[in-house]
């Protein structure tokens, strides 16, 4: 039997604001129902997320569609880019990504480095598998942390892949115990279906 974790990057969201409250645009609640749809397909057993309202807004239709409540785990929030809480402009956001992939112990002052984001977030995703083995769980996520989480297991996932991912976006990861057997996008940008 295999676990499998379903990542899901959140739909897309306001531009301005707090990185925790910030939600979901109309296009974006649109894009969860359609990420509900294409998920209800795969019988998941859970529902877990960042505790950031975009995430668990993009995966909030399909835990209730499954009978369940979202579990929340802060340690699978987006990687801290600045000390402020607020969203840095995707100008500032492109030489810091390409810096911090290059270098992972690079950071802001008072933000946090991609090797940091790493530790935490699998840390929980080890946990997961523990927890939730032979199980279907889905993962409300962000672009760099989901990143830096699947990279873990396979370095094929780093910058060039953060930036050919959308919003939203879905791939489904095949584990046998930690080991990473296999990943699947199911998320088509045009169409929104399966591929």
């Amino acid at each position: 039997m295999s676990t499998f974790i379903y990542m899901v990057r959140h739909g897309d969201s306001l531009k301005e604001g707090n990185e925790r409250t910030r939600t979901l645009t109309e296009q974006g609640h649109l894009d969860a129902q359609r990420v509900t749809d294409i998920l209800k397909k795969e019988k998941i057993d859970e529902v877990v997320s960042s505790p950031y309202i975009r995430s668990i807004l993009t995966v909030d239709k399909l835990a209730k569609l499954i009978g369940k409540d979202v579990l929340v785990f802060e340690d699978l929030k987006e990687r801290i880019f600045s000390l402020e809480d607020n969203r840095i402009s995707d100008q500032e956001l492109a030489p810091l990504l390409e810096k911090s992939f290059s270098e992972s112990d690079f950071s802001l002052e008072g933000a946090e480095s991609n090797a940091d984001c790493q530790r935490r977030a699998t840390k929980v995703l080890s946990e997961l598998l523990k927890t939730f083995k032979n199980k279907k769980v889905v993962i409300g996520s962000h672009g760099a942390v989901m990143t830096l989480m699947m990279g873990y297991f396979n370095s094929y996932y780093d910058l060039s892949f953060l930036n050919s991912t959308t919003k939203p976006d879905i791939y489904r990861m095949e584990f046998n115990e930690h080991e990473l057997l296999n990943v699947q996008r199911l998320w088509s940008a045009n169409i929104g279906v399966s591929q």
